[in-house]
Order: structure tokens, then C-alpha cells, then sequence
């Protein structure tokens, strides 16, 4: 930007000072760059009395260079310009003022959010959380459902040949009871069924578990680093349901929801969190599961099912007595997860060879634990407790013995708590 402002005074030719009259001040300006546009502003008026008219020559220097013959005018002082208001004026051209300087901002921070990804609404139905379920409720689903294709895919038991077969006919284990065949291969086929996003009854499961071992009241997301927290080797849990499928989740809920049990499985889980003996939960859980349905299938458990009439039940008191003997062993003999190859497979040989002895064991911890625990000690004194109570007690214990029903014999719409009949 250039600019001129002066008074040509025609008695100054002749060498005579002239003080500073009030007059008509000419001015050219030159700006450029301001808003954009070059702007010139020219402001010529009559002379006083014994001044001659100003001419000025716009975007040239001022520094009384001639062009033309012409002289420009030097520069006025600062002071001229403040006195006549004009460098307030073409300071106000060439500096925002705050109102334009607030309207970048905001449009700085309109821009920065329109870049942000948009946030979806949560519906207000996914933020309550969904209702636990029971290890029975969940069992009566897969009996009301349709598993004819899983059942297909199942080996209840092991296919002998030659030597091997007349060796287990004769000393080995007693056949499964035909009553009990259809209960069995049930949980064969849970095996065989994977997780299920579009099942409630499967998410239920899922979200029970997680719940009752971080002691949360609110659902989580359905993948996420969360479930690691809880011993899944990954995002997904469906992942490491892969090697016995839906059935290694039933188990877990059973572990979580029985409240005679539910003790030792947060024991367990306290463990796996230990900072030096810490191992996945649910995985080593999944692997009790693997165990017990080996067991399972090389009849290993069938003299205990026929004798209490039931295999339900014996597989998950046999899983949680794999578990109870693997935690104390990795407990008492400070095992890592680094032994945890060795030690599956030690607890493995052991749960097949003993299996009498690996129920025996968990009824002693459970009678133990019960008769240490402060409800047991109430309980126990007759002056505080009454008929209803001891009943209460036993009416639990019983309600471990669940009978089963047969596949599809429930009608499909049959929800609640109910027990099986």
C-alpha cells in the first residue's frame, strides 16, 4: 500500500515558511490485498487562500521521485494523520475486528465437528439390561429347539475295534442306560451348536456370565476387549467356543449361577487374576468342558448316571470337580500359565481315572465350605432358625437333580424359571 497526503503551497516556491493552515487536505491511496481488492481513494478540494490545488499521482512512492515532470508528494508524519482521523480509518480496513475474528473461529470448530464421524443415537431399549437366565431355563431352549442337524454330526461314544472292544465289553465301564441315551446325546449336540447372534436365549447366556464374574449390573458390548477381562483369548467369544461349542458356555452359567457353587467359580476367577498365577478363566473353563465331554464319550461316566438317573447333572458336577481339582493343584503347587500344558493334561489323565474320586472330592469342599460359611453357622442353631429354613436348604440341593424331559417335549413358547419335570 502507498499513500501521499501534503500541502502545496505556492509562496513556498519562493522560500517563505508558511505555518500549517487548515485547508484541504488531497490525498491518494493505493491499497492492495485488502478484502481482496485494490481499492484507490482520492479526496481533492479547493485550496485556502494563497495555496495552489494538490495533484497527486497515485501508485507511485512518495518520496519526491518526478515522473512526467511531475513531483509526488512526501510522506505527511503520523501525527497529521492521526489529527484527521485517517489512519484510524485505513487501520480499521487492514485489521478484523473481534466480530470477525470470533466468526473464524466458530467456522474453524464447524468445520473440525463436521469432520468428526457421526455419533449414532443408543436406542433406549439396548440400555437396560437384559435378564439373567438360568442354567434350566437356557437347557429348556435347546430341548424345545429343532437339533436335528447337530445330532447328525455327534459321536456319543467311541468307535472299538478288535481287542479293544472286547476288552472294554468285558471290563470296562457298564453301557449307558437306553433311558438316558437321549439326555446324553443331547449335550453332544449343545456341543455341536455354535453362538448364535440372533438368538436372545444365546446372548442372555453370554451377558449372565460376564455379569456375574465382573459383578456388573449393565450389559457389554457384544465384542470387545472387555471379555478378555474374564479370560476369552480375544474380541469375540465365539472364537474359543469353536472345540465344544454352545455346551462350554452352559457350563460356565452353570458355574456362575448355582449359588452352592457360585463361590468357588469367583475363588477361581480371583486366581486367574492373580499378577504372577494368572490364567484365561473362560478358556480353562472351556477346557474342563473338553474334558468332561471325553469323559462323557468314552463312558467313563455312565455307572454314575445310571445310578442317580441322570447325566445332566453328573457332567456338570464333573466339571466343576475337574475345575475344583485343577485350581488346587495350580494353587498349592504355584503353577504359571507356562505349565499350562503340562497340567491340562495331568488333570485330564486323573478325571478319567478317578472319576468317583473327582465327585467325592467337590461334595467334601462343598460340605466344608458350607459348615465354615456365616449362613451355615445360623442355620445350624435351632434357636435361630426355624422348619422353613432347613427346608429351604434341602429344597436346594434337591433342585440340583435335574430330571430331563426329553427333546421338543416342552412347547416352544414355555419361558420362566420353571425346574425340570
Amino acid at each position: 500500500m502507498t499513500w501521499s497526503i501534503g500541502w502545496v503551497d505556492s509562496r513556498r516556491k519562493a522560500g517563505q515558511r508558511t505555518p500549517v493552515m487548515d485547508g484541504v487536505v488531497a490525498v491518494a491511496v493505493h491499497t492492495e490485498g485488502l478484502n481482496c481488492f485494490p481499492q484507490d481513494c482520492k479526496y481533492t478540494g479547493e485550496p485556502p487562500n494563497g495555496l495552489s490545488r494538490c495533484t497527486t499521482i497515485q501508485n507511485g512512492p512518495a518520496n519526491g521521485i518526478k515522473e512526467n515532470g511531475n513531483p509526488y508528494l512526501k510522506a505527511a508524519p503520523l501525527s497529521a494523520l492521526k489529527q484527521n482521523g485517517l489512519l484510524q480509518s485505513l487501520a480499521a480496513d487492514c485489521i478484523p475486528s473481534k466480530t470477525e475474528e470470533l466468526s473464524l473461529e466458530v467456522e474453524r470448530a464447524q468445520e473440525e465437528w463436521d469432520a468428526l464421524e457421526i455419533i449414532q443415537p443408543v436406542p433406549a431399549e439396548d440400555l437396560i439390561p437384559s435378564t439373567p437366565i438360568s442354567f434350566n431355563e437356557a437347557l429348556q431352549h435347546f430341548q424345545t429347539t429343532d437339533l436335528g442337524g447337530p445330532l447328525k454330526n455327534i459321536q456319543p461314544t467311541l468307535h472299538r475295534t478288535g481287542f479293544s472292544a472286547i476288552a472294554h465289553f468285558l471290563f470296562g465301564p457298564p453301557r449307558l442306560h437306553k433311558d438316558l441315551v437321549e439326555e446324553r446325546d443331547l449335550l453332544f449336540a449343545i456341543g455341536q451348536c455354535s453362538l448364535d447372534n440372533g438368538q436372545a436365549v444365546h446372548m442372555r447366556v453370554l451377558q449372565t456370565v460376564y455379569r456375574k464374574l465382573t459383578c456388573t449390573r449393565a450389559d457389554c458390548p457384544r465384542y470387545g476387549p472387555h471379555w478378555e477381562n474374564v479370560g476369552f483369548q480375544g474380541t469375540d467369544p465365539a472364537t474359543d467356543l469353536r472345540g465344544t461349542g454352545f455346551l462350554g458356555l452352559m457350563h460356565c452359567l452353570y458355574f456362575v449361577m448355582d449359588p452352592e457353587i457360585l463361590p468357588l467359580a469367583r475363588d477361581i476367577y480371583k486366581l486367574s487374576q492373580h499378577p504372577v498365577q494368572n490364567f484365561p478363566f473362560s478358556v480353562m473353563s472351556i477346557n474342563m468342558t473338553r474334558i468332561a465331554l471325553h469323559a462323557l464319550r468314552e463312558e467313563v461316566l455312565s455307572k454314575e448316571c445310571n445310578r442317580r438317573q441322570q447325566v445332566v447333572a453328573v457332567l456338570n458336577d464333573f466339571y466343576v470337580g475337574t475345575f475344583l481339582h485343577l485350581y488346587q493343584l495350580w494353587k498349592t503347587q504355584r503353577k504359571t500359565i507356562s505349565d499350562s500344558g503340562h497340567v491340562l493334561k495331568e488333570v485330564e489323565m486323573f478325571a478319567k481315572k478317578n472319576p468317583k474320586q473327582i465327585l467325592k472330592r467337590l461334595e467334601g469342599y462343598l460340605k466344608e465350605r458350607h459348615s465354615t460359611s456365616p449362613d451355615a453357622l445360623i442355620h445350624n442353631n435351632p434357636s435361630s432358625g426355624d422348619a422353613g429354613s432347613q427346608i429351604g436348604i434341602q429344597g436346594t440341593k434337591e433342585g440340583k437333580e435335574m430330571n430331563f424331559i426329553g427333546v421338543c417335549e416342552l412347547p416352544p413358547e414355555t419361558e420362566g424359571e420353571a425346574r425340570l419335570i
